[in-house]
């Protein structure tokens, strides 16, 4: 085969192009993760071009090492394109091209000079994607795409499955992309993926997120009614049941939350329960939830209005003590004091008396002290039992104390000689009193 010395070179170079609709169907363009020149993320697409005034001749595209890898076309024109998609490891390397004449034996260019092909490999874990305030949106409502990775300074994508347009947000400062959706209409519907990639260095990208899908409401499906049992808030480690009930039987019930998914759950009836247990900070925040028909799962009621549950914090403070005056043994009739005696200033009590009958607790605010005071007047069979206290800041009431040791109560029947009761617990040291602390405020529920 000879080669022909004074020939022209060619010129190769790599081009990027994100076309909006491609040229061939072999040619796949979408997803476009191209980065820079010269380089391009793995399962994308690159077109090498040769350019050459060599009408009448064969250009063939070659790649260093790899003899599988030669390309042959016969130029229209110009420049030829050589398209490369679906990219792997593999197509990485040096390229070059050259042409040749169609005699027999046919005589070759010198080769062009070679370009690098860099096939840059997904270097960053994948973001984490949600939606808020849920997933399930009413028809014209407003939705927020949320996209967190794990690195400042990066540039966010946010894919629809089936769409060629994609969203782009720049973060240089911290790592969480918002994706708004105003006035949200049928065809927002749909799942969502997002990844990111460094904003200095195009060539390191994340993993994709796993996918999210938004869900527009049915006007015709009345949305459903919320509530939490118990109501109020839950201490960590605790349980709490979502209810769910809506207007019509034999549907599929969803319970929505920012950040988590639940499995849904059928019912036969108007209502369904989501139970919670062993309740940690993540479970806190607001939830929702909506229905649908099981043989039509696109069709989705609207969501409820959102229900709060509030995770109370842990047990920061020292447990209190506990004792009753004048003794613990009383006669029916006859009158008690139960005192509980803190730690700090500034503390609002709870004495709680042991029993399912009993689910009422006594409170009493002392903002200079630390004795909490529960006069008993009359004592009544039904005063007897066993009796805790806690306490908690007045002002920040997500920080609490452990529970005292538990007393007991008593009461004596009419005529009856009164057993001496043992004398009080001793109150705790002035000089171990310690003061409050600041801290930071949240959102957490009363006991």
């Amino acid at each position: 085969m000879e080669i022909k010395r004074n020939w022209p070179l060619g010129c190769l170079r790599l081009s990027l192009p994100c076309p909006s609709h491609p040229s061939t169907g072999s040619l796949q363009m979408d997803p476009c993760h191209y980065l820079a020149e010269g380089g391009v993320a793995l399962g994308g697409a690159v077109t090498v071009w040769c350019e050459c005034r060599c009408q009448g001749a064969r250009v063939l595209l070659s790649k260093a090492g790899d003899l599988a890898a030669q390309h042959a076309t016969d130029p229209t024109g110009d420049v030829v394109e050589f398209p490369i998609c679906n990219l792997s490891q593999g197509d990485a390397g040096n390229y070059s091209c050259r042409y040749s004449t169609k005699w027999d034996p046919p005589v070759l260019s010198e080769p062009s000079d070679p370009v690098n092909l860099v096939v840059a490999g997904r270097e960053f874990l994948k973001p984490t994607i949600s939606v808020s305030p849920s997933r399930v949106v009413a028809l014209g409502g407003n939705v927020t795409i949320r996209c967190e990775g794990l690195y400042p300074g990066m540039e966010f994508f946010l894919r629809k499955a089936g769409h060629l347009n994609l969203q782009v947000r720049l973060v240089p400062d911290g790592t969480v992309a918002e994706f708004p959706i105003a006035s949200v209409s049928r065809e927002d519907g749909g799942s969502y993926t997002c990844d990111y990639r460094s904003i200095t260095e195009q060539n390191r990208t994340s993993h994709p997120s796993d996918p999210v899908e938004i869900i527009v409401g049915e006007p015709s499906y009345p949305k459903p009614n919320i509530s939490l049992r118990p109501g109020g808030g839950v201490s960590l480690g605790g349980a709490v049941t979502v209810w769910c009930r809506g207007q019509r039987r034999g549907v599929r019930f969803v319970l929505n939350k920012e950040g988590r998914h639940f499995p849904p759950v059928d019912s036969d009836g108007f209502e369904v329960v989501f139970p919670i247990s062993n309740m940690s900070r993540e479970h806190g925040g607001s939830y929702s939830c909506s229905y649908h028909s099981r043989s039509e799962p696109f069709a989705v009621s609207y969501p409820s209005n959102p229900v709060k549950v509030l995770v109370r914090a842990g047990r920061e403070f020292p447990k209190p003590t506990i004792w009753v005056s004048p003794s613990r043994v009383v006669a029916l009739g006859g009158s008690v004091t139960i005192r509980c005696e803190g730690w700090y200033l500034g503390m609002e009590f709870f004495l709680r008396k042991a029993g399912p009958g009993h689910p009422n607790l006594q409170v009493q605010t002392v903002p200079d002290g630390t004795v909490a005071e529960f006069p008993i007047a009359s004592v009544s069979r039904e005063d007897g039992g066993s009796y805790t206290c806690d306490y908690r800041p007045i002002t920040e009431q997500n920080r609490s104390s452990q529970l005292s040791d538990p007393v007991e109560i008593i009461v004596a029947g009419e005529g009856r000689a009164l057993l001496s009761g043992p004398a009080p617990s001793p109150t705790p040291s002035q000089t171990h009193r310690g003061s409050l602390h600041r801290w930071d405020a949240q959102s957490q529920a009363l006991p």
